[in-house]
């Protein structure tokens, strides 16, 4: 499981689903998922890519960070796992996070942001093998 990097911007119960958020992201499509919710000093996109390479596998993992504060939010996506989730498809979960923070429901964005892009990612299933 990720860490959630958030201050007081979550309730238990609100981390609590974060976090089975992220769970369910990894189960589903195999990637390692991280969330950074909070303030970036500087650049965001500079930010989300050093926290990105900070992470155990970076190779197969996704970033999410938001800055409410700022009303940005990144996608980082790791060599392996970009072969899986484009920029495109990437920017649909920014939009459908974007949608719900909107409406001042930090949570549901971030949750909903991680199931699309959990989706997205999903690695494909072999349809055959090669032997008979």
């Amino acid at each position: 499981m990720a860490p959630v990097a958030a201050g007081d911007a979550f309730t238990e119960l609100q981390r609590r689903e974060i976090d089975k958020a992220i769970d369910d992201a990894e189960r589903v499509s195999g990637y390692q998922f991280s969330v950074y919710v909070g303030g970036v000093d500087g650049d965001a996109r500079q930010r989300a890519n050093a926290l990105h390479q900070q992470l155990a596998r970076p190779a197969d993992s996704i970033l999410v960070q938001v800055d409410p504060n700022s009303r940005t939010i990144e996608v980082v996506t790791g060599s392996r796992a970009s072969t899986s989730l484009d920029s495109r498809q990437a920017g649909l979960a920014v939009l459908t996070m974007q949608s719900a923070f909107s409406t001042g429901d930090l949570t549901r964005g971030v949750v909903e942001g991680l199931h699309q892009l959990a989706a997205l990612a999903r690695r494909e299933a072999p349809l055959h093998t090669d032997t008979p």
